[in-house]
């Protein structure tokens, strides 16, 4: 093995989250760990032009903005928000990011004084439905964003705002304000041109035609096919031999 792909084997095995802390008003400080390589320029836009420029618009502005996005489970909404956490992060501004789907790790107090926070989102909202608690903490929190006027919201969720069967009929009316997308689907060849954009971050080359019968052997959701594109890039790397069909059916035993 060369000394350049032990130094790639070592970043694989080394390779952690970016840690952004989060310091609120009501002394709380919570590390907040975002995967290092979900950014913006590792994102495939397909026909998402629209939402992300909405989504750099408003990280580009000084005011205080809201923004729903909504797509089906996999279909890369956590990503964007990885994103423009790092985003402002990077630009050493304070952020907040909060997992609705792991809101048994925390409790809905995790929301007070993120009003004073650069950005704050969240994500998978759909998983507080019918939790008054929990509705009623968004809810709050939403009316001292717009109070204040200073920080970003992102919300996402599975579908439109007023299908989130909320039991608290003013969020579902707050959440309907504002911008509203959909997170359109990629298409196949967007997978594939999702797939190359990301080999070609990690270093290496995806050939079109394994790229293809990725797609037609595994699991379409993008998660699954970038997780055995980083499995396939340890093995080639171990094996020192480049991604071909009959090295993959190999390494995935297919």
């Amino acid at each position: 093995m060369s000394g350049k792909d032990r130094d790639k084997l070592a970043r694989f095995s080394a390779r952690s989250s970016v840690e952004v802390l989060l310091n609120t008003p009501a002394q709380l400080s919570l590390p907040l760990y975002l995967p290092d390589d979900e950014t913006f320029a590792s994102f495939w836009p397909g026909e998402n032009t629209s939402l992300l420029a909405a989504l750099q618009g408003a990280l580009s502005q000084q005011h205080g903005s809201y923004l729903y996005f909504w797509s089906r489970e996999g279909g890369g909404r956590s990503h964007l928000l990885h994103a423009a956490c790092a985003e402002l992060s990077a630009r050493g501004e304070a952020v907040g990011y909060v997992p609705l789907d792991k809101r048994t790790w925390f409790v809905p107090e995790v929301l007070e004084g993120m009003e004073n926070l650069a950005l704050v989102c969240i994500d998978n909202i759909e998983c507080i439905a019918g939790d008054p608690e929990w509705e009623m903490a968004i809810f709050d929190l939403y009316n001292r964003i717009l109070e204040i006027g200073k920080t970003r919201l992102l919300i996402t969720g599975d579908r439109p705002p007023r299908q989130l069967n909320l039991g608290l009929p003013d969020l579902a009316s707050r959440l309907d304000w504002g911008q509203i997308y959909r997170l359109q689907p990629l298409s196949d060849d967007d997978k594939l041109q999702a797939m190359q954009l990301r080999a070609g971050l990690r270093g290496f080359e995806l050939p079109e035609d394994v790229g293809r019968f990725l797609l037609k052997r595994l699991d379409r959701e993008m998660r699954t096919l970038f997780d055995t594109l980083d499995r396939l890039d340890r093995a080639s790397i171990s094996a020192q031999r480049k991604l071909t069909i009959p090295f993959v059916k190999e390494a995935l035993e297919l």
